[in-house]
């Protein structure tokens, strides 16, 4: 028998002193709590009571129009991304080419740019779209029951017509919105169900299940928790994109500060919807965290 003798090496010597990446991470960090601190403080020493009191409900406003573009934007576009979802994975290349060119153009182009297109593009057919309309109810009588407080009791029927719908920049903005996140809604909800082993398809089928009861009790819940983070990225990122309306004189949260500042010239008006849509960002991250919690709880151990 023969012994082997094994040779330790010993380690390197530990470096000192501080690594160039920790200084630049703390001299960040640094500069972040500077600007903080800075915009905390112009604050509290440039409060302009007379300023907020005046602008206050104007921008309470404001956050209600832009909750609401948001909010009708995103079921839209949810409901619309789910035909395109459809026709990215069928096996029928017009089908697929037309939902491919869709997607590819909403996503390769500016929302800013789609925006315009709507709201500056569709007057150009105003003679076509005054032509095509269909008949719906018109609220014909209201009555107050509070102070601001109104509910419809009569209704006669009106001709409505799409030049109708386009000319409220409201509407086109809500229009814009949602092709745009159908787009990404759509990839989403595709790589969420793609993401879905084939296997569990294969299971289903032995069991005696058609195509529509797998999705529906397999294959979606599984998808879902893939797509949730996804999703509530689009609604943030949505949120904050909603601010391009006030280009085309919606007066959303976005579009009283551009009138406040003009009116006051106080950057205080920038500042103060810096911070709502800071504070909206934050509530619904946190809301996603929560369901997604909520949605993986068997996952954990």
């Amino acid at each position: 028998m023969s012994a082997t003798a094994t040779m330790v090496e010993r380690p390197p010597p530990r470096a000192r002193g501080w690594p160039r990446r920790r200084i630049v991470g703390y001299a960040l960090v640094c500069l972040w709590i500077a600007f903080g601190l800075g915009i905390v403080s112009y604050l509290f020493f440039a409060w302009n009571a007379a300023f907020f009191a005046k602008y206050a409900p104007a921008y309470l406003r404001g956050l209600g129009v832009t909750l609401s573009l948001v909010a009708i934007s995103m079921v839209l576009g949810a409901v619309l991304s789910v035909p395109v979802a459809y026709g990215r994975m069928s096996r029928n290349r017009i089908l697929s080419g037309l939902a491919y060119c869709y997607v590819y153009f909403f996503r390769g182009t500016p929302l800013l740019v789609q925006t315009f297109l709507v709201y500056y593009g569709v007057g150009s057919f105003r003679p076509e779209l005054s032509a095509v309309g269909l008949y719906l109810p018109v609220v014909s009588d209201w009555v107050q029951v509070l102070p601001h407080v109104s509910i419809p009791v009569g209704f006669t029927m009106g001709w409505f017509t799409l030049w109708d719908f386009f000319k409220d920049a409201f509407n086109c903005g809500v229009f814009a919105f949602a092709l745009n996140t159908a787009a990404y809604q759509a990839e989403i909800l595709r790589g969420a169900i793609e993401s879905v082993p084939r296997g569990q398809w294969e299971g289903a089928s032995s069991l005696g299940l058609h195509k529509l009861q797998t999705l529906r009790k397999i294959v979606l819940p599984q998808a879902l928790i893939v797509a949730l983070r996804p999703y509530g990225n689009e609604l943030i990122l949505m949120v904050k994109a909603s601010a391009i309306v006030a280009i085309i004189t919606v007066y959303d949260l976005m579009g009283n500060a551009k009138l406040a500042f003009a009116n006051s010239f106080d950057i205080q008006a920038y500042i103060w919807v810096a911070i709502v849509y800071l504070v909206m960002v934050e509530i619904l991250r946190h809301a996603i965290e929560w369901i997604e919690r909520r949605i993986t709880i068997h996952l954990k151990r």
